[in-house]
């Protein structure tokens, strides 16, 4: 891994290099083909106009109907979900970029209307999500939802979810993906294995940290297993707060968190991407202690600009940095950075959903030459 300390130069990143350590965040955009959840070309157009990114993290996809928990987002697990991303990876690699699927499956938070008939949502425990989600009301309409109660996973429930997450990556590589990100945070089916808030159980999967942390680190296993440990991150969400999908993770939020740290960086995956939240900047002491306790590449991601994300590079403390909503807005970031150009800023009202307006038709700096 290079470490050289600067926001716009290259990182090496599991078997790739990254032109830039400038990412872009995974962000839920609900603009898949229905029926059957499928990626377009509008879709390949909105990647691939951001492919100057030094990784571009898809938005979360999921790994199978069960995973689901909004409406209109594509997933991974039929044919024409997998060609329909063959034509994303194709065009963010035809404009020089790189792509990493993030693999989701959503746990408790989801809706009877976006899962298979009969279908109640998996979780760790049945312990129902006090929020909402996007799916269909009981006129069918699109709109925010109250989650459904969970049914809590059996330990042969649990080996099929990590079965579908081995497909689902296997699915991913077969669509051209250079790398998969696992979704462990916000609040969705891994991180509820990691919470004493949301998993209750007594077996092997609950209990201690090292039991609750099990199901991260099979699936991590299984994955890495499957495509290689190289091409495998993970995005964690330490001290997330309740508001975010009705989780409660700040007991334990530093020693779980540097438990999986050390435990990953001996498996080698590739980076280790952690979202902060708005007035909760991590502690000084536990970034030097995640920075000890994780080799790989470090991804961090939330609120950050260029000064402040220069400056944490700069203290070796990071390797990049992920930025969300100025890339919506923004198709070059990257060079609007390198240039000190001003950011537009992004439409809020067009963020899911919809068609090109909001989503392609951001314009890039007018050329140069």
């Amino acid at each position: 891994m290079t470490n050289t300390k600067n926001l716009l130069s290259p990182l090496d990143i599991g078997p790739v290099i990254l032109a830039n350590r400038v990412l872009m965040a995974p962000m839920t955009r609900s603009r898949s083909a229905q029926p059957g959840d499928i990626p377009t070309a509008l879709n390949a157009e909105y990647y691939g106009q951001r492919a100057s990114a030094g990784l571009v993290i898809s938005e979360g996809i999921p790994i199978s109907p069960g995973a689901k928990g909004y409406a209109y987002t594509p997933g991974i697990y039929t044919d024409a979900q997998q060609a329909g991303w063959k034509l994303v990876t194709d065009r963010v690699h035809a404009n020089g970029g790189l792509i990493a699927a993030q693999l989701w499956h959503v746990g408790r938070i989801s809706h009877h209307s976006v899962l298979p008939a009969g279908h109640a949502p998996l979780a760790p425990s049945a312990v129902r999500a006090r929020s909402k989600t996007f799916a269909f009301d009981e006129n069918g309409l699109p709109g925010m939802v109250n989650c459904d109660p969970p049914q809590a996973l059996s330990e042969e429930g649990i080996a099929a979810v990590i079965e579908e997450f081995v497909q689902a990556a296997r699915r991913a590589m077969a669509a051209g993906f250079d790398l998969v990100e696992l979704h462990g945070a916000n609040g969705y089916l891994l991180e509820q294995f990691l919470s004493v808030s949301t998993n209750q159980r007594t077996d092997g999967y609950g209990g201690t940290l090292e039991n609750r942390a099990r199901f991260v680190l099979e699936v991590v296993d299984a994955v890495s297993a499957a495509i290689g440990a190289e091409r495998v991150g993970i995005r964690l969400s330490p001290w997330c707060p309740p508001i975010v999908n009705d989780m409660d993770f700040h007991i334990e939020a530093r020693d779980i968190t540097l438990y999986l740290a050390a435990a990953l960086s001996v498996r080698r995956i590739a980076y280790l991407h952690l979202a902060e939240w708005p007035g909760a900047p991590y502690p000084p002491a536990f970034r030097c202690q995640l920075r000890s306790a994780f080799t790989g590449a470090i991804v961090v991601c939330g609120g950050y600009q260029q000064g402040s994300a220069q400056s944490l590079l700069e203290q070796g403390l990071i390797d990049a940095v992920a930025f969300g909503k100025p890339f919506i807005a923004n198709p070059d970031l990257p060079r609007r950075f390198a240039l000190d150009a001003p950011l537009a800023e992004p439409d809020g009202s067009t963020f899911y959903g919809g068609d090109a307006r909001g989503y392609t038709d951001y314009p890039s700096l007018p050329s140069l030459g």
